[in-house]
């Protein structure tokens, strides 16, 4: 086993051209956590010189430490290790960037996320920036994947890396890039130094941008109710002022620009309330067009990451090819079965997310107890889980009370992607995707009617 400090070394979580960061696990009581590492590529050494790279290092870790806010990430050790210093840091599993499907090709097309769920992550991201500001910090490379989605679905703000104090000067090379080209404002690719608030605010507004429509806005901005019928023209005037070029055109603070957003989110619910006073209208998805039950397959399968899109049935962005129409009916013991598939579901499941290995054992508990008079209640596969997706919502959706607990919106499948990993489904945004055992679901037993 190897070790940084004592913390055991779990795996590799990402690297930088300044250092890497680690999933590490507390030798005692076996908590995981995320550990920075500095360890700079051998290059920007010989630019910048070791002094000035650790003392940049140093600073943010400071910086990160001195700051308490719920939408901001936490550091909990500093420390050195064979003369590299680090620091540890709460551990989460999920990002924006993963959630939405991000790649390096940043203009390839990406998920949407619905628009209540777009408020609540902009608000949160706010809020964390406006802590930020008020410290005089800079965070210099806001993006999807520098937001972290807890496991109680709230963002934190992480990778301090390019952050700077305000009135700071820490020019390196001429070749150093500060911050991800589509997010970064235009000043900060020509003076990094010289930006203030309004360049995290700009890039908040690209991200938005982002988590409505699936792309990012370039040279000429598409309205986004051509994406999306249910967003107006305000959401444009909104768009167009957090994405100017010229700083003094923006939002100017955090608190500006959570208000104006505070009014769309207020039209918004305006409009859905208008939308739900109206009847709602049959609605047909994309059917099994037999009459007879549609059974998904309930063993089991190791499958790895190539081959698992096809074997699931998915498009591009990893969600169903195909949807099916259910019939649901809420039984009186807590159950909801579903006549089109035969299949008898929990309808809440964990009250908390839960590591993969507990919620195997969570499954033996009900079993052991026979809850709503079973006995063999089982993970669900892929296969399973998906019949439960639907597609994108739109205007009387919204309308639609859930039948199942939305506290589960992403939830462990008994499939396995390797020995150390299983696959699981975000139940609100309609994908699936892979996780580690360590990191934290939800189950929704099920069981064969």
């Amino acid at each position: 086993m190897k070790y940084i400090g004592k913390y055991r070394i779990c795996g590799l979580l990402g690297r930088g051209g300044m250092g890497k960061i680690f999933k590490v696990e507390h030798p005692l009581i076996g908590k995981i956590f995320a550990l920075k590492q500095l360890d700079p590529d051998p290059l920007i050494v010989s630019l910048m010189g070791w002094d000035k790279i650790a003392g940049m290092f140093k600073s943010e870790a400071q910086t990160i430490a001195g700051l308490r806010h719920p939408n901001i990430i936490e550091i909990l050790d500093y420390d050195e290790s064979d003369d590299k210093p680090f620091y540890l840091m709460e551990y989460y599993v999920n990002n924006l960037g993963v959630m939405i499907g991000e790649t390096f090709r940043t203009e390839q097309t990406s998920r949407t996320l619905n628009i209540d769920k777009v408020i609540l992550y902009a608000s949160q991201t706010l809020n964390g920036l406006d802590c930020l500001h008020h410290a005089g910090i800079i965070h210099r490379d806001i993006k999807p994947f520098n937001l972290l989605v807890t496991d109680h679905d709230s963002i934190k703000i992480c990778d301090f890396g390019l952050s700077k104090l305000r009135g700071e000067k820490l020019k390196g090379p001429p070749s150093l890039k500060f911050g991800s080209g589509w997010y970064a404002p235009p000043e900060q690719e020509s003076d990094p130094d010289a930006v203030d608030f309004s360049a995290d605010l700009y890039a908040v507004g690209v991200t938005i941008y982002r988590m409505l429509t699936g792309g990012v806005p370039d040279g000429d901005y598409v309205p986004v109710h051509r994406f999306n019928p249910d967003l107006d023209e305000a959401w444009d005037v909104f768009l167009r002022k957090a994405t100017a070029a010229s700083p003094a055109d923006r939002h100017q603070n955090a608190i500006e620009m959570l208000a104006d957003l505070q009014h769309l989110k207020d039209g918004w619910e305006a409009k859905k309330g208008q939308i739900c006073r109206l009847p709602i209208p049959g609605k047909s998805d994309v059917t099994v067009n037999d009459s007879t039950p549609h059974k998904p397959r309930s063993h089991p399968v190791k499958i790895d990451r190539r081959n698992a899109r096809e074997k699931f049935e998915l498009d591009l962005l990893w969600r169903p090819r195909t949807f099916l129409q259910n019939k649901f009916e809420v039984n009186p013991d807590k159950t909801i079965t579903d006549a089109t598939t035969g299949l008898i579901w929990q309808r809440s499941g964990s009250q908390f997310p839960i590591t993969w290995l507990q919620a195997k054992e969570f499954v033996k508990g009900l079993n052991s107890l026979k809850f709503a008079g079973h006995g063999n209640w089982r993970l669900p596969t892929i296969d399973e889980l998906v019949t439960l997706l639907t597609e994108f919502p739109s205007g009387e959706d919204y309308c639609i009370e859930p039948i199942f607990n939305p506290r589960q919106k992403w939830i462990w499948s008994s499939d396995r992607r390797s020995f150390t990993a299983a696959w699981y489904v975000s139940i609100d945004m309609g994908y699936v995707a892979s996780q580690d055992f360590t990191g934290y679901y939800y189950v929704r037993a099920v069981t064969d009617n």
